[in-house]
C-alpha cells in the first residue's frame, strides 16, 4: 500500500545545513514519515484495532478518528464527522491533505457542499492526459461527438450534432489551408484560422453534447471515451468564457444524474473544480456547480435536478428545515437567472461587479427572498423559447405550450416538487405553462400531490387572454415568422381560451390564492416599435388581486430595489399564503 502527502519544497542554502532551519526541516521530515507510516498501518486494518498499538500524537489521532467516523454504517455519525472536519480550524496543510487523500466519495461531496469548507480539503485534479500527436482540442471534441450513437435521436439532437460535425469539418479544413464557411454558404473567412471561429465550433460541439448528455447510455459513452478529462481541459482553457464553462457544467450535471458515474466524475478531479465554483460571486456559475454537486450527493439529497432545473436556495447542505417550495418560471426569451434580476438603471450598472449583493443583485429570489424566507427551497427553471423561427436555437424544435408543460412537469416531479407546499411564480408565457402543468397534473393520479400541495401562484403580466405580440407582422426581423410559442399567444387562439376557461374553474374549485401584476408602460420591440405586450384586461385571471405597476413588460418581474413595492408585495403574499406551513 502506498500513501502520499503533499509538502511545499524550497531550495536549501548550503550555509544553513547545520543551522536552526536545517534542524527544523529534519524534524518536519521525520514527522511526515511518521504520519505516512501511521496512515499505512491504519488503512491496512480496522481503525479500532490499530490505535492501541500505533504511536500517534493527539492531533494526528483526531484526523484518523474522523476518517473512521466518516465511514461509519450510521448515517448520523457520517454527517457529524463532516461537521467536525469543517469545524477544525487549527489544522496544518498536511492534515487537510490526509483527509483529501483518505476520505471516501460521500465525505468528499459532503465537504464540497458545505459553506464553510476549506478548499484544501480537495486535491487538485490529476494531470490531464496529453492530446494525441498533431491533434487539437477541437478535433478531440469532434471525435468525442462522432463516437456517440447517431440513431434514434430526436430532431434537435440530430440538428445540433450534424451542425457541430459539419462546422468542425470546415474548421479543420481551414486550419489546413482551406476556407472557412459560415453555415456552409461559401463565405470565405480567411486563409489563416482565427480564434473566433474555433470558439464558435467548440460551442456547437458543446451544444450537441449537452443534448446527448440527457441520454443515460450516451453519458456512459462520453465517460468511456475520455470526455470527463477533455471537458475539464476545455473548462480550464476557457476561464474567461462563462458561457463555455456553463455548458460544460451542464454536461457534468447531466452525467451526475447517473449514480454509476459518480466515482469516475470524482476520480477525474471535478469535485475540486465544483467546490471552487460554488464559492463564486457569479450566481450562475455557483448555481450550475450547486446543481451538479446536489446530483452527486446521495447522502442528503433524494431529488434529482435535471437539465434546466436550478436550486437557488439552499445550495449548500443545511440544518435549516425546508418547509415549502417556491418555483420561478420565466417567459418568452427569458432565462432562469436573468429574468429575475434587479431592474437595471444607470446608477447600478457600475455596481454589478461589487460583492455587496444588497446594492445590486443578478437574481433577487436567491439574494433577497432566500434571506427573508430561509426555510424555503427556491427553484428556477429554464427552457428555450424564441420570438421567431429565425432565432430559434433549434429550427426543428416547434414545441407547444402543452409539450413544454409535460416536459417541465416531469423534470419538476423528479426534483421533488409536490412533496411539500408550493407557490408558483411566473412571468409572461411562463404563467401559461404553470396553468397547463397544474391542469395536466390534476388529470394524473400519480401527480395528485402536486395539486394537493399547491397553495397559490403569482402571475407577472401573464397574457391569460392573449397578447398583441402575436398580432404584429411588420418588417421587424424577428417578428416576420413568429414562433409557435408566439402564435399560441394570439387573442383568437382556441387553445388559449380553453386553457383560461379550464384553469379558472379549476382554481376556484381548489381555492388557490392568486396575485396578479400587470405592466402599464409599453415595451420596445427592436428599434422600430413600442408595444403594450400584455394589456390590463388580458392579465386579469378572474380571481385574485390585479395590481397595475408603472413599468414595461420586461421590468414587471424586476424590482428596482429590495424595499420597492413590487418585491415587498410579492414577499407579503408568499409569507401570508404559506403562514401555516412555515409555522409547522
Amino acid at each position: 500500500m502506498k500513501s502520499y502527502i503533499y509538502v511545499n519544497t524550497v531550495p536549501i542554502d548550503k550555509r544553513e545545513n547545520h543551522g536552526i532551519l536545517y534542524q527544523a526541516r529534519k524534524e518536519l521530515h521525520k514527522a511526515v514519515r511518521k504520519v505516512l507510516a501511521t496512515s499505512a498501518k491504519i488503512l491496512q486494518g480496522p481503525f479500532a484495532d490499530t490505535f492501541s498499538t500505533v504511536d500517534l500524537e493527539d492531533h494526528e489521532c483526531a484526523v484518523w478518528l474522523l476518517l473512521q467516523k466518516s465511514r461509519s454504517d450510521d448515517r448520523a455519525a457520517r454527517m457529524q464527522a463532516v461537521q467536525e472536519m469543517l469545524a477544525a480550524r487549527h489544522w496544518h496543510d498536511y492534515q487537510y491533505r490526509m483527509i483529501a487523500q483518505a476520505c471516501d466519495l460521500r465525505t468528499l461531496i459532503g465537504l464540497a457542499r458545505s459553506k464553510e469548507s476549506d478548499l484544501r480539503f480537495f486535491l487538485r485534479p490529476p494531470r490531464l492526459p496529453s492530446l494525441k500527436e498533431d491533434s487539437t482540442i477541437e478535433e478531440e471534441l469532434r471525435h468525442l461527438l462522432a463516437s456517440l450513437p447517431q440513431t434514434e435521436l430526436d430532431e434537435c439532437i440530430q440538428y445540433f450534432t450534424s451542425l457541430a460535425l459539419s462546422e468542425s469539418s470546415q474548421s479543420l479544413a481551414a486550419q489546413k489551408g482551406g476556407l472557412w464557411c459560415f453555415g456552409g454558404n461559401g463565405l470565405p473567412y480567411a486563409e489563416s484560422f482565427g480564434e473566433v471561429p474555433s470558439a464558435a465550433v467548440e460551442m456547437f460541439c458543446l451544444d450537441a453534447l449537452v443534448k446527448h448528455s440527457e441520454i443515460s447510455t450516451h453519458c456512459d459513452k462520453i465517460e468511456a471515451n475520455g470526455g470527463l478529462q477533455l471537458l475539464q481541459r476545455l473548462y480550464q482553457l476557457h476561464k474567461d468564457c462563462p458561457k463555455v464553462q456553463r455548458n460544460i457544467m451542464r454536461i457534468i450535471g447531466n452525467m451526475a444524474l447517473n449514480e454509476h458515474l459518480h466515482s469516475p466524475i470524482v476520480q477525474s478531479g471535478w469535485v475540486s473544480i465544483l467546490a471552487e465554483a460554488m464559492k463564486s460571486q457569479d450566481i450562475m456559475e455557483a448555481s450550475h456547480a450547486a446543481r451538479t454537486l446536489a446530483n452527486l450527493d446521495r447522502e442528503t439529497v433524494q431529488e434529482k435536478y435535471q437539465d434546466g432545473v436550478y436550486v437557488l436556495h439552499p445550495q449548500y447542505r443545511t440544518s435549516q428545515p425546508i418547509k415549502a417550495d417556491v418555483l420561478f418560471v420565466h417567459g418568452l426569451m427569458g432565462a432562469a437567472f436573468k429574468t429575475w434580476r434587479q431592474q437595471d438603471n444607470d446608477q447600478v450598472l457600475n455596481e454589478k461587479v461589487s460583492e455587496d449583493e444588497t446594492r445590486y443583485t443578478t437574481c433577487w429570489p436567491k439574494t433577497w427572498l432566500a434571506r427573508d424566507c430561509p426555510s424555503l427551497r427556491i427553484i428556477s427553471v429554464e427552457y428555450d423559447t424564441s420570438l421567431s423561427d429565425w432565432r430559434a436555437r433549434c429550427p426543428m424544435e416547434r414545441k407547444s405550450i402543452a409539450f413544454r408543460s409535460n416536459e417541465l412537469l416531469r423534470k419538476l416531479r423528479a426534483a421533488g416538487v409536490g412533496d411539500r407546499p408550493v407557490i408558483w411564480v411566473s412571468h409572461s408565457m411562463g404563467g401559461l405553462l404553470v396553468k397547463k402543468m397544474l391542469l395536466e397534473a390534476s388529470r394524473k393520479p400519480e401527480l395528485s400531490t402536486v395539486i394537493n400541495n399547491t397553495r397559490g401562484m403569482i402571475f407577472y403580466s401573464v397574457p391569460h387572454h392573449g397578447s398583441h405580440l402575436a398580432e404584429y407582422s411588420v418588417n421587424v426581423r424577428y417578428l416576420l415568422f413568429p414562433s409557435l410559442e408566439v402564435k399560441e399567444l394570439s387573442k383568437d387562439s382556441p387553445a388559449l381560451k380553453t386553457l383560461q376557461d379550464d384553469f379558472l374553474e379549476f382554481a376556484k374549485d381548489k381555492n388557490f390564492q392568486v396575485l396578479n401584476f400587470v405592466e402599464t408602460l409599453p415595451t420596445s420591440i427592436g428599434s422600430m416599435i413600442k408595444l403594450h405586450v400584455v394589456p390590463v384586461e388580458s392579465a386579469d385571471l378572474g380571481i385574485g388581486d390585479l395590481i397595475p405597476v408603472d413599468v414595461n413588460h420586461l421590468n414587471i418581474c424586476k424590482p428596482e430595489k429590495k424595499d420597492a413595492f413590487l418585491y415587498q408585495r410579492t414577499l407579503r403574499f408568499i409569507r401570508e399564503t404559506l403562514a401555516k406551513d412555515l409555522e409547522n
